[in-house]
């Protein structure tokens, strides 16, 4: 194994700046997230608070609370009293409107962990060029996390599902950002046949420990290879909807890709756009970190790849800018919607400058392309190849 120096990455060029593929957020000096029981992500807005875990930063193969990123869209709520008595209220299309506890949940419907992924819609958006409006998330608006809660398919059969029922929107208790609490911050939702899969969860625990508070904290929604929006955090109600959910967040540009190619920079037509649902393929490389500065040409690296709601068929490698490549070992997911570890050991032909890149493909075939692709207003579905700097010294 390379033995693995200092970081150099402020000493070298961009990676990919002949492709525009844009440097990581860590080379540019973000600012640093400064917050009791949190790494040092990388801050990209403070109104709301955005964070996100830099690439080496994602190298655990269960991704640790205090490195799991932060997406707020409004203000964070005061949660007081016993958590227990948090209410959710399950209305609309069902033959039994019900208002739960979460002590309730807990007592009444089987709990169940699973290892899953969470991230965010716009995930890889400063991949983009122009770039597209929103937070500038390089690969670091994701993580894979254990959760532990109830399965949403049986708190929703509980109520009774009408005939009618084909959506839901979900709505969490964070203000705005100007304060008010009579009206969402945002509000998402899924179709019910996403809802009803077993691994949507009430989720109550991560990573075995109580939900914090930044988190979603007492109960928050977990809907994994979906952009994370639907996982809806401080959730207090579900409301069955007989129609596609139509609530903040839902509509515009929002979580929408184009359903044909727009010419990059352009304004798009709301008209022409699909929301987006399962997350594409991505894989990030999360050893050694870019900007490694090695002292051996064998390189052994490490990372992870996943593919919204299917699964990696291949993850591979390329050290010379995608002249050749070389597949990776890539491990079996935990459980469905887990990320999956792949690892390659290579002899770089001499010492010197080398990109590594990584490539991964879905079990429907379908790979990560060289850019960016299918630019969007609000930059949603950047996934290019994975692209990390080493400087290999005798």
């Amino acid at each position: 194994m390379a033995t693995v120096g200092a970081s150099l990455g402020a000493s070298l060029p961009p990676v990919g700046s002949a492709l525009a593929q844009g440097a990581p957020a860590a080379a540019k000096g973000p600012k640093l997230l400064e917050m009791e029981g949190k790494a040092k992500l990388a801050v990209l807005g403070d109104k709301p608070l955005v964070a996100e875990t830099q690439a080496e930063l994602l190298d655990d193969n269960v991704t640790p609370t205090n490195k799991l990123f932060i997406r707020n869209n409004g203000q964070v709520p005061d949660v007081t009293g016993d958590p227990k008595a948090w209410k959710v209220k399950i209305d609309g299309e069902v033959n039994t409107p019900l208002e739960i506890t979460v002590g309730d949940l807990m007592s009444k419907f089987p709990a169940v962990t699973y290892q899953l992924m969470l991230e965010c819609g716009g995930n890889g958006r400063s991949f983009f060029s122009p770039d597209a409006r929103g937070n500038q998330w390089t690969n670091g608006g994701a993580g894979c996390p254990m959760w532990t809660g109830v399965r949403l398919a049986d708190v929703l059969k509980s109520a009774g599902l009408k005939s009618s029922a084909v959506y839901i929107g979900s709505y969490g208790a964070d203000p705005t950002l100007a304060g008010d609490t009579d009206k969402p911050s945002i509000s998402r939702g899924v179709p019910i046949a996403k809802a009803m899969e077993e691994h949507s969860l009430i989720a109550f625990k991560l990573n075995g420990q109580d939900m914090p508070l930044i988190h979603g904290a007492p109960v928050r929604l977990v809907i994994p290879g979906w952009p994370a929006s639907v996982s809806t955090k401080w959730l207090n109600r579900i409301w069955v909807r007989d129609k596609e959910h139509d609530g903040p967040g839902m509509g515009g540009f929002s979580y929408r890709v184009p359903k044909t190619p727009i010419v990059p920079g352009s304004k798009g037509n709301e008209k022409d756009m699909a929301i987006l649902e399962s997350m594409p393929v991505r894989s990030v490389i999360t050893f050694p970190a870019d900007g490694s500065k090695l002292t051996s040409r064998k390189l052994d690296l490490r990372g992870h790849a996943w593919a919204g709601d299917f699964d990696i068929k291949t993850v591979d490698i390329s050290t010379d800018y995608g002249v050749t490549w070389k597949p990776a070992k890539v491990d079996a997911p935990a459980n469905k919607y887990a990320w999956q570890n792949f690892s390659a050991s290579i002899e770089l032909p001499t010492t010197g400058y080398y990109e590594v890149w990584a490539k991964a493909t879905d079990s429907k075939g379908v790979t990560q392309p060289f850019q960016a692709a299918n630019w969007n207003p609000q930059g949603y579905g950047a996934n290019p190849i994975n692209r990390i700097r080493v400087l290999v010294e005798s």
